[in-house]
């Protein structure tokens, strides 16, 4: 007999609200819930950020966030912190390590370091256009990476990802994506903390510990749609068969070790 059913709370959403965030919110939406209603032991609620979030982890188990923009501010953080404390489990998804931009002038933007990326464990700096590139499953004992292989492809945005706290981290998944070639495009960085100290390597998946509870963060994970597209370049191997930028963008998301890996993630919540 199932026991008690995990309570998982979706957070998808961008901003400002009712934006998109070039993402396809409806999309990503769409396959966790259908995930969660297909293990057959969950209850879940949805939001579209992080304001209500005092409401919705006193009868929570798990948080899984796909978001571009919305982030915890400090209050909320500190709810969010003190929940995973207790026991909670935030799965955070692709966009959940951006936020706040601050504008430089001329055009430029440079993303804003806060609390909600402490508790988070990772930054997001910038990524260069979208591309094919090969994820490295570690060699580590986690039941998030089973059944996986030692590596996959996938077409994705290369996040540019600073650990936060890394003697507490264990990284999961990685790429060797190497400098950032692209200096114009995107987020202005002061400095590239996000790579590895080989130069070339950068981290795509993690998890951390937070009192009794945990956090596991999946750089993976871009889609969108013609309605939601807002790429200007992608990488040629990234085009579709016609040679043009992909005006629909789901591959990721529809590869088995994605699925898996999303699938790994929820029974790792569970203990």
């Amino acid at each position: 007999m199932a026991g008690a059913p995990t309570r998982v709370h979706v957070v998808t959403g961008g901003f400002p609200p009712g934006s998109h965030g070039g993402h396809d919110m409806d999309f990503a939406r769409l396959k966790l819930l259908e995930m969660l209603y297909e293990d057959g032991n969950v209850r879940a609620t949805t939001g579209n950020d992080f304001t209500d979030m005092w409401k919705w982890l006193q009868v929570t188990d798990v948080l899984i966030t796909y978001t571009a923009g919305p982030y915890a501010d400090d209050p909320q953080n500190e709810i969010l912190r003190d929940w995973i404390g207790n026991g909670g489990c935030w799965i955070g998804l692709h966009g959940t390590s951006g936020g706040k931009a601050a504008r430089l002038g001329e055009g430029k933007r440079q993303m804003v370091k806060m609390e909600h990326h402490e508790t988070l464990g990772g930054f997001f700096i910038n990524h260069p256009p979208i591309k094919r590139f090969t994820v490295d499953v570690k060699n580590v004992d986690s039941p998030i990476l089973e059944g996986l292989p030692e590596q996959f492809d996938v077409i994705d945005e290369p996040y540019m990802i600073e650990i936060t706290d890394r003697p507490n981290t264990d990284i999961l998944l990685t790429a060797p994506i190497g400098p950032d070639n692209w200096p114009d495009f995107g987020f202005d960085y002061d400095e590239d903390t996000a790579i590895e100290d080989d130069g070339v390597t950068r981290v795509f998946g993690y998890t951390r510990g937070i009192g009794e509870g945990g956090v596991c963060y999946i750089a993976l994970g871009h889609c969108h749609s013609p309605l939601t597209n807002s790429q200007p370049f992608v990488e040629d191997n990234a085009k579709d068969e016609n040679g043009d930028n992909p005006r629909t963008l789901r591959f990721t998301w529809e590869t088995d070790e994605y699925a898996q890996l999303l699938r790994n993630t929820l029974s790792w919540s569970r203990g």
